[in-house]
């Protein structure tokens, strides 16, 4: 049974930073890219960023290119999405998920398993 964990989200004031991070299990995990994706109150859900299988590649929504960064730990099942600069624009719902291949994907089609999301509120 696939399971994915996300953990990291909290209350941040404007222009700070956090972690999330996703724990899986129940996959082989260093085969499928892993993306993040994020849902604001009465918005649709969008694509984040996404890191490919072997780690080599990156993709980042506009919104958040330069300011986010992607990355996983293969040895332990993880990615982590590090979020610095952040603005009130940011606040949503951060959900995990694991692709259906191995490059990396900003369409949530292409992704196969989710968490259940943690919560990022930026105060201005």
């Amino acid at each position: 049974q696939v399971q994915l964990v996300e953990s990291g989200g909290g209350l941040v004031q404007a222009g700070g930073s956090l972690r999330l991070s996703c724990a899986a299990s129940g996959l082989a995990f260093s085969k499928f890219a892993m993306g993040w994706f994020r849902q604001a109150p009465g918005k649709e859900r969008e694509p984040v960023s996404t890191i490919s299988g072997s780690g080599a590649n990156a993709l980042f929504a506009n919104a958040v290119r330069g300011r986010f960064t992607i990355s996983r730990d293969d040895a332990k099942n993880m990615v982590y999405l590090d979020m610095s600069n952040l603005k009130p624009e940011d606040t949503a719902v951060y959900y995990c998920a694991a692709a259906k291949q191995t490059w990396a994907t900003m369409g949530s089609r292409e992704y196969a398993y989710w968490g259940r999301g943690t919560q990022v509120t930026v105060s201005s």
